[in-house]
């Protein structure tokens, strides 16, 4: 009895071990490179940029390689990032959940990019703010993919 109990155990675990992902970035995996659209009220891209994300156990989030891919007065050089996620996801390793991203210039004016939205798998979706000196506020949609 204790023998087919015991190949009973390793048939289940060999099953549930062939139900896994094999990939290695799968959808809703935070961690990775990103790549960000931003538009105003008219649907005009008014910023982008990249950058690679971790986040911390604590949903605290760490961004590295961060570069806006368009010029603007607005940000220079030195920028801050910060931001957090409040995550939810199922045994599927299907991720959602809550985004905030900031960036902050390094000039004096102190400008601030602000974006607040909703993270479903490899897409966060939201809204965004611009509050700083003059010709630099704004606000509108952005889209953020991972690639």
């Amino acid at each position: 009895m204790k023998t087919f109990v015991a190949a009973m155990l390793l048939v289940a675990g060999l099953a549930l071990t062939g139900c896994g992902s094999h990939n290695n970035n799968p959808p809703g995996n935070i961690n990775g490179n990103w790549t960000a659209t931003l538009t105003d009220t008219g649907n005009n891209q008014v910023f982008g940029f990249s950058t690679s994300l971790v986040v911390n156990g604590d949903g605290s989030l760490v961004a590295t390689n961060f570069q806006f891919k368009s010029d603007s007065p607005c940000f220079v050089s030195g920028e801050t990032e910060t931001g957090s996620f409040i995550l939810t996801g199922d045994f599927s390793g299907n991720v959602t959940g809550k985004f905030q991203f900031m960036v902050t210039s390094g000039n004096p004016s102190g400008n601030t990019l602000t974006l607040n939205g909703t993270v479903n798998g490899n897409t966060i979706t939201g809204t965004w703010q611009l509050v700083g000196g003059t010709g630099c506020t704004g606000n509108g949609n952005f889209t953020v993919a991972k690639m």
